[in-house]
């Protein structure tokens, strides 16, 4: 097959899917409903690291999970979530919510959206563990 034919048709072909993706509602971003999916979500990335306590932020874009070893972090990544334990995270408030720089290089800044109050507390909350 000519490459004049061939291009066109791999490009038309990855838009179409891609198009058919959104249309069926499976580009959109994730989100936590309520506490037991940030706690699934949680024993998902740590299976032996039971959430004791779950805060969940106003948007249920992200929560924030304290263990009895310590805090962590859940929050979508695309179309699912991901979760990373705060051990050494240094906090700084954003326009829009906080920016956690972590020891990780798999997840070396998190930016999470919060209210501005809701951002001053869990700031708070993580000034307790550092």
């Amino acid at each position: 097959m000519p490459l004049s034919i061939l291009l066109p048709m791999v490009v038309l072909g990855i838009a179409c899917i891609a198009v058919l993706l959104h249309l069926l509602g499976l580009s959109r971003r994730a989100t936590l409903p309520d506490a037991a999916a940030a706690r699934a979500a949680w024993l998902r990335e740590f299976p032996g690291d039971a959430p004791v306590h779950v805060t969940l932020c106003q948007d249920h874009s992200a929560a924030l999970i304290e263990t009895e070893t310590g805090r962590g972090v859940v929050w979508p990544m695309g179309a699912d979530t991901t979760a990373r334990h705060l051990t050494g995270a240094r906090t700084r408030r954003t326009k829009t919510g906080l920016r956690l720089d972590l020891p990780d290089y798999t997840a070396p800044r998190i930016h999470l959206t919060l209210a501005p109050d809701e951002a001053a507390a869990w700031q708070d909350a993580l000034k307790e563990t550092a």
